[in-house]
């Protein structure tokens, strides 16, 4: 499984900045090892975050997205305190959940 992902989430107003660093290889499938053979694809292909339960972003993503991505959006109705859970699936059946209090 992957390690841990960073998320910061901060209130300021009525939103939520919210802020995720994800650790994934994110392999597009085109690159070639040093022996001349091609690296198979490995990216993550969907990612969802949802605020105390509720799903608020949804996102799809393909081969392109760099190594160990980062992803910043707004949440609007946040505040100190509320639970962000942030979910990826990869191409290869690999998941992860990880949460953060809003502060």
């Amino acid at each position: 499984m992957a390690d841990p992902m960073r998320i910061r989430a901060q209130a300021s107003g009525d939103k939520a900045t919210v802020r995720v660093l994800m650790a994934h290889e994110m392999e597009s499938g085109q690159r070639k090892d040093s022996a001349g053979k091609l690296i198979p694809a490995w990216y993550i292909n969907e990612v969802s975050a949802s605020l105390n339960g509720k799903v608020v972003m949804t996102a799809e993503w393909g081969p392109s997205v760099s190594k160990n991505p980062f992803l910043e959006f707004a949440v609007k109705g946040a505040k100190a305190g509320d639970k962000i859970s942030i979910s990826w699936t990869d191409n290869k059946g690999d998941k992860r959940t990880d949460e953060a209090a809003v502060s």
